[in-house]
């Protein structure tokens, strides 16, 4: 399952942003925690977000949300495995149950999508999860649903990077590139635009997959784990004789005197 959003169509009426929470639960009256720039950031209650620029005098509304990479950072990053990416529906999905915290997730994402929840007594990170319920079953994610405009469709991936880019030839106010096709090893949500996308708050990132840098690190953690624990176990052995040794000594003192 992907999705491609032709901005052009996006008309900022915010129904895939009512409907990403509807389906989520997530709090309708909960304010803003994050604003930049005048635009309403993603946060812990806000999976989905729509932001407006206005290039060169237009008007364009553009929806953020994760992007699903089809290599994720996250989950490369996160050795609990609490960040996974499910195969067979290509949703980059958070399991609460497994996390432990540590928010690496936070740091290895190019795009800064995943939030933690700050203030809450027992938190959680936060991120949208493509509807992987619903995708798993067949249907579109809810705010696909719930888009009237066509600016959000859903499908196989390849086909509709395909269609992405007949819809660029066909039509000379394309800009020529399809973002998600490549960026860091691609992802699963793709955006054509008449607009370049550094242009509509797009981070420019490498074609590189970040998980080629932390697959390196990450494999390292295994051995540096069992260094650790030998460094420990080596300190504990040395600690337990000089706690022996001192003890003799003090009864050998005890007997002298």
């Amino acid at each position: 399952m992907a999705v491609l959003v032709d901005i052009t169509k996006c008309i900022g009426c915010e129904g895939c942003s009512v409907a990403c929470k509807m389906y989520n639960g997530l709090d309708f009256k909960a304010k803003p925690r994050n604003i930049k720039d005048g635009h309403v950031e993603l946060d812990d209650n806000r999976w989905t977000v729509i932001q407006e620029f206005h290039p060169d005098d237009k008007l364009r509304f553009v929806k953020k949300q994760c992007l699903h990479c089809l290599e994720p950072a996250c989950a490369s990053a996160c050795f609990s495995k609490a960040i996974q990416k499910d195969e067979k529906t290509g949703a980059v999905v958070y399991y609460p149950d497994l996390c432990v915290g540590c928010r690496y997730c936070l740091v290895a994402c190019p795009y800064s999508i995943p939030k933690y929840q700050w203030n809450e007594q027992f938190p959680q990170v936060a991120k949208c999860q493509m509807c992987e319920a619903r995708v798993e079953k067949g249907d579109a994610p809810a705010c696909v649903s719930a888009c009237t405009t066509g600016a959000l469709i859903s499908g196989d991936r390849d086909e509709l990077i395909k269609k992405a880019h007949e819809i660029i030839n066909s039509d000379s106010r394309y800009v020529n590139h399809v973002y998600g096709e490549h960026e860091v090893g691609g992802s699963q949500w793709l955006y054509i635009s008449d607009v370049p996308f550094e242009e509509l708050g797009f981070k420019q990132v490498s074609e590189t997959p970040v998980t080629s840098y932390t697959k390196s690190y990450m494999s390292k953690v295994p051995g540096f784990a069992a260094a650790w624990a030998l460094f420990l176990a080596g300190l504990s052995f040395y600690n337990h004789r000089v706690e022996k040794n001192k003890k003799q000594d003090d009864n050998k003192q005890d007997k002298e005197g």
